[in-house]
């Protein structure tokens, strides 16, 4: 059985150990346009009674979790958004740029301080973790979600360009997203390193994870015909052609902006 996450040490209710904390703004620029811009995860916010979502993690900056709000009320002009840490001077400072009732920040870790969000974003918070306590961290923030809420959990490089992240819902993770700067690649297997910690480790030969970066890399060297049109007219047509055989769920519009979206049943 997965061990619980660890407590952070004096915090007898706030779940989980602090980030590094390090963030750029834009950073997670990705995820929140995946978010407004998929329809089955924007319907999740648009239909909820309570418009509650919750940034876990944010770091020692709250930046991103502002251009979260910003980027949400596209979707639901009263959105609220929370931002959570375990750090409190990093609570602290973040309250200086919140704008109640819309934006707000408190203390609170995998336990998500008592609140109920329909949408959760923790990004670069579970790769310092085992993959037993990353497991069980999933568990504890599911159990914590609005009826019909999402967890969306991930990983990306310092600059936003390279991410990696897992959609979940209370029966468990359901799709895998991959989104890169199509520029900044040399094949796509380079998002290897920014997989989620449920996926790191099994980047070897006879493991899904493995196989699906493998294709793409073959599918890749493929579309080179179309790289005079532009590295995201190659990643489109490698992603078009992976589809032939693997479950996408997305379409040539979300290809074109470097991400793909499958099935997360691929993983058993």
């Amino acid at each position: 059985m997965a061990r619980a996450p660890r407590l952070a040490a004096g915090r007898a209710r706030a779940l989980g150990v602090p980030t590094r904390g390090t963030t750029n703004p834009n950073r997670l620029r990705k995820v929140d346009r995946w978010m407004a811009g998929t329809p089955w995860v924007a319907s999740v916010l648009t239909g909820a009674p309570d418009p509650l979502v919750v940034d876990l993690g944010y770091g020692s900056s709250p930046v991103t979790t502002v251009e979260l709000a910003s980027r949400l009320r596209a979707v639901r002009p009263d959105v609220r958004v929370l931002g959570l840490e375990l750090d409190p001077e990093r609570v602290e400072a973040a309250k200086a740029s919140a704008d109640p009732p819309s934006l707000d920040f408190r203390r609170g870790g995998f336990e998500l301080a008592g609140a109920r969000p329909v949408l959760l974003r923790a990004f670069n918070v579970l790769r310092q973790y085992t993959e037993p306590d990353a497991a069980a961290a999933w568990q504890t923030m599911l159990a914590r979600l609005a009826p019909g809420g999402l967890l969306v959990e991930g990983t990306c490089d310092e600059i936003g360009r390279r991410c990696c992240w897992v959609t979940l819902s209370a029966d468990g993770p359901f799709a895998f997203t991959l989104a890169c700067m199509p520029a900044d690649l040399s094949q796509p297997s380079d998002l290897a390193e920014r997989l989620p910690k449920s996926l790191i480790h099994k980047n070897i030969p006879g493991e899904r994870i493995h196989d699906l970066l493998t294709a793409l890399d073959t599918h890749w060297a493929a579309a080179a015909p179309l790289s005079p049109y532009g590295p995201r007219a190659r990643w489109a047509e490698a992603v078009r052609r992976l589809a032939e055989s693997w479950p996408v769920l997305d379409n040539r519009r979300r290809w074109r902006m470097g991400e793909v979206t499958l099935a997360w049943s691929i993983f058993h």
